[in-house]
């Protein structure tokens, strides 16, 4: 019985992918754990592997192909298995066109009022699509589909059933796995959202004024998140500037004192100092739900990384438990992998709060965009010499500009106020970043 290849989530945000390369061709034989294909996500290319063994049937999207998560990409078959010339997996677009081409004419008796007409054509569209629930809301399944969903990370509400009475089985629960709707959530939670229309008319630009760059995956993707983002969630801004002297001479210190054991840079005093904050205030330290406010009772630090072609936030977990030396060999490490496409999944999601530095740049301040689900992001600006009023006498000090963005459904103004004067104060005396 020929196998069908799904497109899989290969990362926790993932809806579409682009297939780069297919390292296996038609007639090739396939063994499990091997690489299939290349695929580009919206964080990075990754390798696809063989799941079932057998041969390459058939390859149904070519290389360069964006396919949704969940779509048939190629057709695994026994050897020597016959299959027909024109077999299609039933979740195809020619498959479902084929369908849909065969219509067939109701023979209607009497006149149907309208209503009825349309609850008669809805009612068997809508159980065939979905799983029976019996009374009770409760889905039927058998105890084998119950077990393997439950160890697959399944919703069973997102899968529907073939047996009898719509029950869902063993083998239906395995197909949805194939397809790699791999996410608790429903399975219409791997569906990228609609296109926006293109602006009509031509480019107000002339061809030879300019080169097309295709958009990657992860571009796309950034674009998607942060337009939902700035559409969706109620952002507001707090600013304020710390005195950096006393940080910049204790960095000096250790750096000197640890004779190229380590080196501290003032990014890693900022993690440090921040997590010390969401310790003082953990209200900051919170995400939004439709049904809940998700209180962290860790502080999973997502720090913003440049990379060819957008950025990534890899994540240090557990920040609060770690010392400065620890977050820094840390942040250089995921920072060097990110750039080579190395990290993995788990190592760039579930973040708790984010911090955007550009001060490296000599940018003194902005203001970036919260990080969904994150309830705030910190964006740090260069350190500076400025001329400031103290005790009525004017000095020069070295001065940072600091904005936390931040989630106004979880994070209210006093709360962000709270976090800003605390982490001013772990700022100010370094020293407490050490403790």
């Amino acid at each position: 019985m020929p196998i069908d290849v799904y497109m899989t989530q290969l990362s926790p945000t993932m809806t579409e992918g682009k297939i780069v390369r297919w390292l296996k061709k038609e007639g090739e034989e396939l063994a499990s754990g091997e690489v299939m294909a290349e695929v580009e996500t919206d964080k990075a290319t990754m390798e696809m592997e063989v799941v079932d063994e057998g041969v390459l049937h058939k390859i149904l999207q070519p290389e360069g192909a964006v396919v949704a998560v969940g779509t048939p990409i190629a057709v695994i078959a026994e050897e020597d298995e016959e299959i027909a010339d024109d077999y299609m997996p039933e979740d195809s677009a020619e498959a479902t066109a084929a369908k849909e081409s065969v219509v067939e004419t109701p023979v209607v008796e009497a006149p149907v009022p309208v209503a009825a007409a349309t609850q008669a054509v809805a009612t068997p569209v809508a159980a065939a699509s979905a799983p029976v629930v019996k009374a009770g809301g409760r889905i039927k399944a058998s105890p084998l589909a119950r077990r393997l969903a439950k160890q697959k990370g399944l919703n069973l509400a997102a899968i529907t059933g073939t047996g009898q009475s719509g029950r869902i089985s063993k083998a239906d629960v395995e197909k949805a796995v194939r397809r790699g709707i791999s996410l608790g959530g429903a399975a219409t939670a791997t569906t990228p959202p609609p296109a926006r229309p293109l602006p009509v008319g031509p480019l107000p630009y002339h061809e030879d004024e300019f080169e097309r760059v295709e958009n990657s995956m992860m571009r796309k993707a950034i674009s998607r998140r942060l337009s939902e983002s700035k559409q969706s969630v109620p952002h507001f801004y707090l600013t304020l500037d710390v005195v950096m002297d006393r940080l910049m001479d204790l960095r000096a210190q250790l750096n000197e004192a640890a004779d190229g054991a380590f080196r501290l840079s003032v990014n890693d005093f900022i993690i440090k100092a921040v997590v010390k904050a969401l310790v003082d205030v953990p209200a900051a330290n919170a995400s939004w739900t439709d049904t809940h406010t998700l209180m962290h009772k860790h502080a999973h630090i997502s720090v913003a990384v440049a990379i060819d072609g957008g950025l990534i936030t890899p994540v240090v977990r557990f920040a609060e438990q770690k010392g400065i030396v620890d977050i820094s060999n840390e942040v250089k490490s995921l920072a060097g992998r990110a750039r080579e496409g190395a990290l993995k999944p788990e190592e760039y999601t579930g973040g708790t709060f984010s911090i955007s530095n550009l001060g490296m740049y000599g940018i003194k301040q902005f203001a970036a965009i919260v990080n969904p689900p994150e309830g705030a992001i910190l964006a740090v600006g260069g350190t500076e010499e400025r001329a400031v009023a103290e005790n009525g006498q004017l000095t020069v000090k070295k001065m940072m500009s600091l904005t936390l963005s931040c989630d106004h459904r979880v994070v209210d103004g006093a709360v962000g106020a709270e976090f800003m004067v605390a982490l001013k104060k772990h700022i100010e005396m370094p020293a407490s970043v050490l403790i």
